[in-house]
């Protein structure tokens, strides 16, 4: 009789944001591994083209807020910045290129398809910037200083989806105030 021998079902490996602790000489990954999905890593970290073909689909068709959307990278981009600039060595997590954060881990399916829920979201168009903003923020904040977790966007967005009712009440308290104060010049 035959012996079947299954092959293995998955490989597992340390993750992109896993290396990224000991700093960029320590990724084996390039940015084209990242960029088309060659890495290990759970279901949404893998390729980022495909991803960014969902974020068109999903703004043609109108079903997504492109300000949710962009601020989250600007969010992201803006702290993976400060990082750079106050890493202590080459060799520190914060000396990896900002943009990295955008191809590493659920960072880009975060973006394109948490990040822009219309119904745990803000819901003001001033308020989604300043949500997309302060989840891309705190997402890099928490990979780059957080040992225990290194990824951060899911958190983010939790922690965000609890403050967006605030945020879209600032915005319109705000919008009131100043027309208010307008309404008394004239």
């Amino acid at each position: 009789g035959n012996v079947w021998v299954p092959a293995a079902d998955a490989v597992s490996g340390a993750t992109p944001l896993m290396q990224i602790e000991g700093g960029l000489e320590s990724l084996s990954y390039s940015v084209s591994d990242l960029f088309w999905g060659n890495i290990p890593g759970s279901v949404g970290e893998g390729c980022t083209f495909a991803i960014l073909l969902g974020a068109m689909i999903l703004l043609i068709s109108g079903a997504a807020n492109y300000g949710a959307m962009f601020s989250c990278v600007l969010g992201a981009l803006a702290v993976g910045l400060v990082a750079n600039l106050a890493a202590p060595s080459p060799e520190s997590a914060l000396a990896i290129p900002a943009w990295y954060h955008l191809l590493m881990g659920g960072f880009a399916f975060g973006a394109v398809f948490m990040v822009t829920d219309p119904v745990t979201g803000a819901q003001t168009n001033t308020g989604k910037w300043i949500y997309g903003f302060l989840v891309g923020a705190i997402a890099v904040i928490i990979r780059l200083f957080s040992p225990a977790y290194p990824e951060g966007m899911m958190i983010a967005i939790l922690l965000m989806n609890t403050f967006a009712p605030l945020i879209d009440h600032c915005v319109v308290a705000s919008n009131i105030n100043r027309r208010l104060a307008r309404s008394k010049t004239v």
